[in-house]
């Protein structure tokens, strides 16, 4: 029998690699911002995606942009304003902005961590809850549609519309309450210390892991051993 009743687990750098985060190998966010530099036509040389990789780490250390992103997740007006006040620290153009905002916002182009559907299927199969908690300005659910994920998936408690952000103990109770279970029935599992290891606050047992640089890594088969379900 599964030691929980159901698992809370954070999106960005638990399931998917976050688009501006650690590359393996690469400066952060060096994928998104060659893609992006692609498409409206430009060098796509790695002195120019290093170029604009170090403007926006230098700009994010401002503390007009760094505080703003503690609320950005609330709706998709404070994440585009933080967004802007981010971009134009760095020195980025508004076009090239543009379309790396439009990449940014896209919850369908992103690729899941090769464990991720093994992970949720054993936990289906043992009868396990399972619920995505993520901090976040834009509807996720296509994107677990577009990689058959969501059948595996009972609710989305998403900041946008819930009206709150991790670390914030509300968002797990919300949580907790939408999947019929108590806190010490739960499972969390994510990457950030500071947000997601909040949950145990709010009286959740917490798995943190380090954040995904590829998506060949494999960590989940912690959540099923620490939940005694078998893989499949």
């Amino acid at each position: 029998m599964p030691f929980f009743k159901a698992v809370l687990f954070d999106w960005v750098g638990t399931l998917i690699v976050p688009k501006w985060g650690p590359t393996r190998g690469q400066p952060r966010g060096a994928s998104w911002i060659g893609s992006s530099l692609r498409q409206v036509g430009r060098e796509v040389s790695t002195a120019e995606v290093e170029r604009v990789s170090a403007a926006l780490n230098a700009a994010g250390r401002r503390p007009d942009v760094a505080e703003g992103w503690a609320g950005a997740d609330l709706s998709a007006a404070a994440h585009r304003e933080n967004y802007d006040r981010w971009v134009n620290a760095a020195g980025v153009d508004r076009r090239l902005a543009g379309v790396m905002y439009e990449s940014l916002c896209d919850a369908t182009d992103n690729q899941f961590a090769v464990d991720v559907e093994p992970t949720l299927g054993a936990l289906k199969a043992a009868g396990v809850k399972v619920a995505i908690v993520s901090d976040i300005h834009v509807d996720i659910r296509p994107s677990f549609a577009k990689a058959g994920l969501d059948t595996y998936v009972d609710d989305f408690v998403l900041s946008f519309e819930c009206g709150a952000c991790k670390p914030d103990p509300a968002v797990f109770r919300t949580a907790l309450e939408r999947l019929g279970v108590q806190p010490d029935e739960a499972l969390m599992v994510g990457d950030r210390s500071g947000h997601d290891g909040a949950a145990v606050e709010a009286g959740l047992t917490t798995l943190l892991v380090p954040p995904l640089t590829h998506v060949t890594e494999k960590r989940l088969h912690l959540v099923l051993a620490t939940c005694s379900v078998p893989g499949l």
